[in-house]
């Protein structure tokens, strides 16, 4: 059983992340549910989605609760502060290490966590990627959430090859190169 919890800022791809680890998991005869508890599709909105797979147990909820998450995986650096308690004590956090300023910081109203990155680091075990950056190099900056999939396939039970199928089924066409690319990127990081 794999519980993941993915956090992020509308607009950056969670749900597309999500689709992607539900398909993977389908594609090999495994058990999946999917939850988006919270959060604005809307650029800007903090989104939380719960991705649980099992191969061996019947899921009766599509929620991960408070430390039981093997994975999360944080688009942002404020959303990865937030979701510490999501992680299991041996569970790992994989981190774009993007900041996106919340409202109330642009506003000037409250003051973005300068030592987000190393207040996590001393909660978890991290692994801190700038997927931005190299899913830029790829050909969009876009793509990064995949990049952060290919990270993430290291720590799940199944070949590159079923992850290129499930993008494949995921993404349009047009984008698909960029996104396999932007995989294998993360996948060799």
């Amino acid at each position: 059983m794999f519980n993941i919890v993915i956090v992020g800022v509308g607009g950056q791809g969670t749900l597309l992340a999500s689709k992607i680890l539900g398909q993977l998991a389908m594609n090999n005869g495994y058990e999946v549910r999917v939850s988006e508890v919270h959060g604005m599709s809307q650029r800007g909105g903090s989104v939380v989605t719960y991705v649980r797979i099992s191969n061996d147990q019947p899921l009766y909820s599509s929620i991960v609760e408070q430390g039981q998450a093997d994975i999360v995986l944080a688009f942002e650096n404020l959303e990865a502060l937030r979701a510490i308690p999501y992680v299991k004590p041996d569970g790992t956090m994989v981190i774009n290490t993007q900041e996106i300023l919340p409202m109330p910081v642009i506003t000037g109203t409250a003051a973005y966590p300068a030592d987000c990155l190393e207040r996590v680091e001393k909660s978890c075990k991290t692994i801190e990627i700038n997927a931005v950056d190299i899913a830029h190099e790829c050909g969009t900056y876009k793509a990064a959430n995949v990049v952060l999939m290919g990270v993430v396939a290291k720590t799940l039970p199944f070949d590159a090859s079923e992850w290129h199928k499930a993008i494949e089924q995921c993404v349009k066409p047009k984008f698909l190169s960029v996104n396999i690319e932007a995989f294998n990127r993360g996948y060799n990081y």
